[in-house]
């Protein structure tokens, strides 16, 4: 018996270009990371806290749901990013998309919690900082988009 053997069932496609798998690997580490820094930020109470103030009305929960959401929606792009799916890339643009206009218009005052706000002086100040914050997944999109290798698979598969 093989242990290590490809058999019928695997789904992973073959010859995954390197930049395509970097991409995904960074959306999966760039999220975790994301919930590492949140939980050193609040700590154990801070993240009681927030889950408490989140709860209070039915649009904050709302809101806290959703970002769960799509973080998982993330990671499950990732790897179905890995298996050759067109639809992931256009998904988690999709979703990038969504958290940029949330957390521009939270950080704007139209929206809430307070942890989904950018702080800033100006909405230039605000931009610059959101740019940033967004910065690598933006780099993601453009391993998924711009190379031809990366275009070539997602076409092929």
């Amino acid at each position: 018996m093989r242990f290590f053997s490809k058999t019928a069932n695997t789904h992973a496609r073959p010859n995954v270009p390197v930049l395509v798998q970097v991409a995904a690997l960074a959306i999966i580490l760039i999220r975790a990371l994301d919930v590492l820094m949140i939980l050193g930020l609040l700590g154990p109470q801070g993240m009681m806290e927030f889950v408490h103030r989140s709860v209070q009305t039915w649009a904050l929960t709302l809101v806290f749901l959703a970002s769960l959401v799509l973080v998982f929606v993330e990671i499950w792009c990732a790897f179905s990013l890995i298996k050759g799916r067109n639809w992931s890339r256009w998904l988690y643009l999709s979703t990038q998309v969504i958290a940029a206009v949330y957390l521009w218009a939270a950080s704007l005052g139209y929206g809430y919690p307070e942890l989904f706000s950018i702080p800033g002086e100006s909405k230039r100040e605000i931009f610059r900082s959101l740019v940033m914050q967004k910065l690598p997944d933006m780099l993601v999109l453009c391993l998924l988009f711009v190379p031809a290798a990366s275009r070539r698979f997602f076409r092929l598969h």
